[in-house]
């Protein structure tokens, strides 16, 4: 899929960015086209050669009605997530690779289900931090909405799950 210049785009594990210009550079003597894109969520720039975007997962920004299915999967009450930490931190992390909001929901609720038992580790916690900034950025860009609300839309959520998951227990 091509992109051009204003193009809001999900990099997998990175975030929402804008397409801020194309560019062509030099490597290894090969003129290479490449996206510049701007990461929402650090200011931070990051180059990938248009040949490139696909393998590593760029994609557009979710459709709305997408974006509405997810936050409702985030609400439900439903449980998830269990097993060894390394095979589950493994999972989440192939997870965030695919760049897909679904996973990155997957993510939050296997982690807060974790968490509603006992304290996360150091790398889950960062793990979960990070998929938690993933659906904010994307939330807030497809639906217009201000960063700050949609942080509290989802802490709420994810407290609410955890304190239905702590009653279960």
């Amino acid at each position: 899929m091509e992109f051009e210049v204003g193009d809001m785009v999900v990099y997998p594990t990175q975030g929402v960015s804008v397409v801020e210009s194309i560019t062509t550079q030099e490597f290894l003597g090969e003129a290479v086209r490449c996206y510049n894109l701007r990461l929402l969520s650090t200011n931070s720039r990051v180059m990938v050669p248009v040949a490139n975007s696909d393998r590593v997962g760029l994609r557009p920004l979710s459709a709305r009605e997408h974006v509405r299915k997810v936050m409702d999967r985030l609400r439900d009450r439903a449980a998830s997530g269990d097993g060894d930490w390394k095979d589950r931190y493994k999972a989440n992390l192939d997870r965030l690779k695919t760049g897909d909001l679904e996973a990155v929901v997957d993510v939050i609720l296997c982690l807060t289900r974790v968490a509603s038992r006992k304290s996360l580790s150091f790398r889950e916690r960062k793990m979960f931090d990070h998929a938690r900034q993933l659906l904010v950025y994307e939330v807030a860009e497809v639906e217009g909405r201000n960063v700050e609300d949609v942080e509290r839309e989802i802490d709420e959520a994810i407290r609410e799950r955890q304190g239905v998951e702590e009653a279960d227990s």
